[in-house]
Formats: C-alpha cells, structure tokens, sequence
C-alpha cells in the first residue's frame, strides 16, 4: 500500500509541475496543419508586411528575425521607406532573398535562427523541396495567402497571423472589420443588379508602348469577379499575362484600370501609392489613351480610366479597391461611400504609417 501511495504522489506531482499550455495549431492556406509550442518571437517573414504588422500590432516588427526584403524593397520602394522612417530596425534586418528571383538562401535563412517561417503560397509554391529542409531545421512553416483575393482566404490568413503571433483578438477584429466591409459592398451590388459593364486590367509597369499583365483569375481578377464586372481577360488568361491588343479592342471594354506601383526606375510607369504625385500619376495614365484605337473605347469616351495601386490588391486593405470598382459600375449605389478616405482610416486604425500619396486616381484630360 505504501508503494502504491508513494506512486501516486508521484504521479501527482508530476502531472502539477506540467506545463499548462498546450501549443498552437492552426491549418495554413496550404491545408497543412502546423504546431507550435508557442507564439512566435523570432519570425522570418517572406511576404504580406503589412497584414502581418495590422494583425501582429505594436511591436510586431520586434519579432521579426529575418525579411525577404526584396519584395519589399524593390517591388513597393516608396512604402518600404515609409516603413523604415517609422521603424528603423527594418533596414537592419537579414535579408534571406526572394524566391521570384532565384535568391532565396535557405542557409541564411536558417542562420537567422527563426522560429517560425512564414511564407506567400506563391512563395512556398517557387521553394518547393526547400521547405522540407527549413522543416528538418526546426523551423515550421505556416502559409497565408492574400493573392487568391478571396474572402474565405483573407479571413483564414488573418486568423492563421493572429494564432502564431498570438494576436487572435486583434486578427478577429480586424477580420470582422474586413468582412462587414465586403458584405455591405455585395450587399449594395447586390441590390443594384447586374452591372453588365466590361472591364479591362493592365499593369501599368512598363508604359503604354508595352502590353502589360492582365488577370484572369485572383488579384484584380478577383476583385472585378467580387462585385460583378465582365473581366474581359476571364477565360483567355488563367492568372496573369498579356491579352492581345486586337482582343481589348474588340471587346470596347467599358472600364479601363491601369495598376500601378512606385517602380521609381520604370521611367513611363504609372506611378501611384506612397509618395506619388497626383499630375504625374494622371499624366502617365493619360499616355495609354494614345494606343492605336483605345481613344474610341467606351472607357476613353465615357471618362472611365482610372490608375490603381498594384500594391493594394493583396492585403486587408485591398477592400477599399473593391470599393473603389463598385462605385465605378454602380456609381448610385456607392454615393455614400469615399474609398480614400477609408484607406486613410484604415492605416490609422491598424498600421504605423499613414496612407500618403496616391492610391485611386480616375484619369482627367489635362487642358491648356
């Protein structure tokens, strides 16, 4: 009896000094299930800046260990700068390279001693084999993915940030906010009916002398899809790519959206987001309305050229974008509604820096 006494006693003891916490597991954007023992304090981060510092919140760039900083820096070189006058230590950060452009060390990335990797699934998709090394480094890795431009997938990305951040109650504030914004949109998209106007994308990088990306699927595709737009590129391109120029001037398109960056280095590239300057921005849009025949279009004619920031497409924010297109095709129903102004209180409400430049811009003819 006394054995059996002293065994319990052990036993009890043990089972009291156990660890309370039981660990995180979330299922990624990628269907995998990943554990970790606790919040991460040591992120290396390949994408999604932004959505990871409006979930993770202040201080959130104090766990980070290591950037994929290319993307950053030179995809979006205005709003990196913003990001580094607001918080310095960003520049000061490993960079393990990116995926898109072959550079991606995943040496450096595992001499950053992360403990969470988190990832774009077009970034787990390009590293392939790679994953499973950083994985048998000890390093989990969990995918988010705002590109699929999906409700369901912006709202599972930001529960996935909020859990291994442990920031769960600021991510379903921000998801609700998010998904309130989307369903009083389709709400009034819905009561308007059918827009039946036809839609054209093209990323502006290059200048009008070059046909840019359009999107048949996810990104902007998913937004003209999102509030009932004739994407004129569905169905002829599967995610991005050039359309013919002959095809967008058969099909008159009735919207024109040319997207655009802060590609400082493009010298006709529509430039908008941080740090842009409105008659510049309007000037290189207006160059596109020289093509052969895109003077005629019913965009050009009706005045429904508009510049768009490329950058907005694939964040939390990109609801406002949505806005933006609703109130392009159903411009009655969205009378109420200023989306630049909501992207300002957006930045205010979830991220260190203000929206200060231009985001939205339609195309207005200059005249003498």
């Amino acid at each position: 009896m006394r054995k059996l006494i002293t065994l319990a006693l052990a036993i009890l003891a043990l089972t009291s000094t156990a660890p309370a916490f039981a660990g995180i597991t979330v299922t990624d954007l990628k269907g995998r299930e990943v554990t970790l023992e606790k919040p991460a304090e040591r992120v290396l981060l390949g994408f999604y800046y932004e959505d990871f510092l409006a979930v993770a919140g202040p201080g959130a760039m104090g766990k980070v260990a290591a950037l994929s900083t290319g993307p950053w820096r030179d995809w979006r070189p205005k709003q990196y700068e913003a990001y580094v006058a607001a918080i310095p230590s960003i520049a000061e950060l490993p960079d393990v390279g990116e995926t898109s452009g072959g550079t991606f060390s995943v040496e450096a990335a595992i001499a950053a001693k992360p403990d969470l990797a988190i990832l774009a699934a077009w970034q787990f998709d390009a590293l392939g084999d790679q994953v499973a090394v950083l994985e048998r480094a000890g390093i989990p890795v969990v995918v988010v993915d705002y590109n699929a431009q999906t409700l369901e997938k912006h709202l599972q990305s930001t529960r996935v940030l909020g859990a291994v951040m442990g920031a769960g109650q600021r991510a379903e504030r921000l998801a609700a906010a998010y998904e309130a914004a989307i369903a009083d949109t389709l709400a009034r998209v819905a009561e308007a009916g059918v827009s039946g106007r036809k839609v054209y994308v093209e990323l502006a990088k290059n200048g009008p002398s070059e046909v840019g990306n359009s999107y048949g699927n996810g990104m902007w595709g998913g937004v003209i899809d999102m509030v009932g737009g004739t994407n004129i590129a569905k169905g002829q391109i599967e995610n991005w790519g050039p359309l013919s120029p002959e095809y967008v001037l058969a099909q008159r398109p009735d919207v024109i959206l040319l997207a655009g960056s802060e590609w400082v280095s493009s010298p006709q590239a529509v430039l908008v987001g941080f740090g842009a300057d409105e008659a510049l921005a309007n000037e290189r849009a207006g160059a596109y309305l020289g093509r052969a025949g895109w003077a005629d279009l019913p965009a050009a004619q009706m005045g429904e050229v508009h510049a768009l920031y490329h950058g907005g497409t694939r964040t939390m924010s990109d609801y406002v974008y949505v806005q933006y297109l609703a109130k392009i095709l159903y411009p009655e129903a969205f009378g109420d509604i200023d989306p630049a102004a909501e992207l300002a209180a957006y930045y205010e409400a979830w991220l260190p820096v203000a929206a200060e430049g231009v985001f939205m811009l339609r195309y207005q003819p200059v005249t003498q």
